[in-house]
């Protein structure tokens, strides 16, 4: 019998942080460096980051940041409404008007981070094209 040596591909085994990508994608920024910005418009993610060279395009984000904005939108202002109409019982078109303001407003600030986070989280889990193989 002959030893026969397997050629198999190379896997990149260093430790992602974490907790440093989802924080870098929650500021926009190129999850494997934090410098570069990851996104090139409000929601567009850039191909590759401008500072490190590292390749964003693999991303499978989809509806996750939508569905994580909704949940956290509506976890923070369904009590705040409940809340308010309790205790202070304002005019309805006043209710309507102030929460409908700070739900837009909260939406269009958290969309962004939510979208970032969760690239950074697919980063560092190597999931999809995420994981190096050379």
């Amino acid at each position: 019998m002959t030893d026969q040596t397997i050629d198999m591909p190379h896997v990149d085994t260093d430790e992602r942080s974490m907790k440093k990508s989802l924080l870098r994608g929650w500021r926009r920024k190129c999850p494997n460096c934090g410098a570069g910005p990851m996104l090139k418009s409000y929601l567009k993610v850039n191909d590759t980051c401008t500072v490190c060279g590292q390749e964003l395009f693999h991303h499978r984000a989809d509806d996750g940041p939508a569905y994580l904005t909704i949940l956290v939108v509506g976890h923070l202002l369904a009590p705040g409404l409940h809340i308010a109409f309790v205790v202070w019982r304002p005019e309805p078109l006043t209710l309507f008007t102030i929460f409908s303001v700070g739900c837009v407003g909260l939406s269009l600030y958290l969309l962004p981070r939510m979208k970032g986070a969760m690239i950074g989280f697919q980063w560092a889990k190597r999931m999809g094209g995420f994981g190096s193989t050379s």
